[in-house]
C-alpha cells in the first residue's frame, strides 16, 4: 500500500508539473483536459471505456453488469442532453463520459463503502483506469511541447544514419503504396488501436484480479504507462518528426488513400519531395528547423517499444495469444516504417529502450538481483550509444553501412539475448492472496 501511496503522489506530482508547463504555453493541461471531460465531448471515447474496463478487472461480473449498463445509461442521456440543447459534437466522440462516471464512482464508492483491504483493491482499479487516461493525456501534451520548445530537428542525422539499415522507411513505403487503400486501412487501424490491443491482452493477465482480490506483481500496463512517460523527454533532448515529414509531403500523402496516383504536395518545411521513391543522398547533416505544429516524436520510436511489451507479455498464454502478439508486433513495424512515420534507427532504438524498461520494471517486482541489474545496465548503455552515434557519427555509418548495419543489429540482439537469459524463466507463480470478507454493496 506505501509503494501504491508513493507511485500516486508521484504521478500526481508530475501532472501538476507538466499542468504548469502547459500553461506557461497557452496550451490545457493534462489535468484540465481530463477533468473537462467529465461534461465536454471526450477526444476518445474509447480509451475511456478502455479505462472502465481495466477498473473492473477488480469488480464481480454482477457489479461489472451493472457498471457498463451504468455507463450506457449515462452516455444516452449526454447524447440526448445535448441534442435537446443543439449542441453538435465536432472533434472528438459523443460518447465516453459514461465510462470516466462509472470510473470516478468507483472511486467514491471505495472511499464511502469499502473498508480494509476491499477499499485499497478498489482504489487500485480506479487508479489504474485513471493512469491509462492520465497516460494518453499527458503523451498529447509532451508531443505539442515538443512541436513548441525544438524550433530545430535532427532529421538529416538519422536519416544519414538510416543508410546503415538500406533505408527501410524508404523500400517499405514504396510497398505499402502498392498496396492501394485496402493495405493503407488495414495497417492504419493496427496502428491506431495499439493502445485498444495493450487493453485486451493486459485483461489476459488481469482476469483472475476479482477472484484471488489482488493484481500480479508486473502485468502490461505498467510497463505500456512508464513507457509512455519517459519516451517522450527523449523526443526532447532528440527531436525528430519523421521522413515523411522531413522528405515529403507530410500528412497529405495519407489525406486520400484513394487517389494514389496524385501526387503529394510538398510541405514548406521538407528538405525536398523524396519519400518514398528516393533516399535522401548522403553528404553533411545539420539541424534543420521545422514548424511548431508537427510533434517530435520519432527517436526513439514509442509504437514499436509498445508493440514489444505486447509481445513479450503475451509469450506465456495460450497459443492464439501469442500469435495474436506476433502478428501486432510485425503489423505495428510495417506501418511505423511504411507510412513514413518513422525510420529504422528509430525502432532499433525502440526495441531497447522497451525492454531496458522491461526489464527494470521485472526486476523491481520481483526482486533485484546481478542479472536483472546487468540487463538494465546493459540496455540503457547501448540505447545511449544508439543515440550518440546517430548524432555524432551519421555519416561514417553511411559510408561502412556494411559495417555499422550489422553491428546495429547485433547490439539489439545483445539486449534481446541479455532480456530472454534473465527473465525467460524467473517470473514465480501466482500465489493467490487469502479471500476477503465479503462486504455489502451500495444501495
Amino acid at each position: 500500500m506505501i509503494l501504491w501511496a508513493a507511485a500516486g503522489a508521484l504521478v500526481l506530482g508530475f501532472q501538476i508539473a507538466m499542468e504548469i508547463a502547459a500553461h506557461r504555453y497557452g496550451l490545457p493541461g493534462p489535468l484540465t483536459n481530463q477533468a473537462r471531460e467529465v461534461l465536454a465531448a471526450p477526444k476518445s471515447g474509447y480509451l475511456l471505456y478502455a479505462s472502465l474496463v481495466l477498473t473492473m478487472v477488480v469488480l464481480t461480473w454482477r457489479q461489472r453488469f451493472i457498471a457498463t449498463g451504468l455507463a450506457f445509461g449515462i452516455d444516452i442521456a449526454f447524447v440526448l442532453v445535448r441534442w435537446a440543447l443543439g449542441i453538435e459534437v465536432t472533434e472528438g466522440d459523443p460518447f465516453g463520459n459514461g465510462a470516466l462516471w462509472v470510473v470516478l464512482g468507483c472511486g467514491v464508492v471505495a472511499v464511502t463503502r469499502r473498508t480494509g483491504a476491499e477499499r485499497v483493491l478498489l482504489l487500485k482499479g480506479v487508479g489504474l483506469g485513471l493512469l491509462l487516461v492520465a497516460g494518453r493525456k499527458t503523451g498529447d501534451l509532451w508531443l505539442l511541447l515538443t512541436a513548441e520548445t525544438r524550433h530545430t530537428v535532427l532529421d538529416q542525422y538519422v536519416a544519414t544514419a538510416d543508410h546503415a539499415l538500406g533505408n527501410p522507411s524508404w523500400v517499405i513505403g514504396r510497398i505499402v503504396y502498392s498496396t492501394g487503400p485496402a493495405g493503407y486501412r488495414f495497417l492504419e487501424f493496427v496502428y491506431g488501436q495499439l493502445a485498444v490491443a495493450a487493453v485486451l491482452f493486459a485483461l489476459y493477465r488481469l482476469r483472475h484480479v476479482a477472484v484471488e482480490r489482488r493484481f500480479p506483481r508486473h502485468h502490461l500496463v505498467r510497463t505500456f504507462l512508464v513507457i509512455g512517460l519517459l519516451g517522450p523527454a527523449i523526443y526532447m533532448i532528440f527531436p525528430v518528426v519523421g521522413p515523411i515529414y522531413a522528405y515529403g509531403g507530410g500528412s497529405e500523402n495519407w489525406a486520400s488513400p484513394d487517389h494514389w496516383s496524385q501526387s503529394p504536395s510538398v510541405v514548406h518545411w521538407a528538405v525536398a519531395d523524396w519519400w518514398p521513391e528516393t533516399p535522401p543522398p548522403v553528404g553533411v547533416p545539420e539541424p534543420m528547423p521545422y514548424d511548431s505544429v508537427t510533434a517530435r516524436n520519432c527517436m526513439p520510436s514509442l509504437h514499436t517499444a509498445w508493440s514489444v511489451a505486447i509481445f513479450v507479455h503475451s509469450r506465456k498464454a495460450p497459443r492464439p495469444i501469442r500469435y495474436a502478439g506476433a502478428f501486432w508486433l510485425v503489423a505495428t513495424l510495417t506501418a511505423t516504417v511504411g507510412f513514413g512515420y518513422h525510420y529504422g534507427v528509430d525502432l532499433v532504438a525502440g526495441v531497447v529502450f522497451a525492454l531496458t524498461i522491461e526489464a527494470a520494471l521485472r526486476s523491481q517486482a520481483y526482486g533485484w538481483d546481478r542479472a536483472g541489474l546487468l540487463v538494465v545496465a546493459h540496455g540503457a548503455a547501448v540505447f545511449a550509444a544508439l543515440l550518440l552515434s546517430y548524432r555524432w557519427l551519421p555519416v561514417e555509418m553511411a559510408e561502412h553501412a556494411w559495417v555499422a548495419g550489422p553491428l546495429l543489429l547485433l547490439a539489439t540482439a545483445s539486449v534481446v539475448y541479455g532480456y530472454v537469459r534473465a527473465f525467460a524463466r524467473r517470473e514465480p507463480a501466482a500465489v493467490p492472496a487469502p479471500r476477503a470478507e465479503p462486504q455489502p454493496e451500495p444501495a
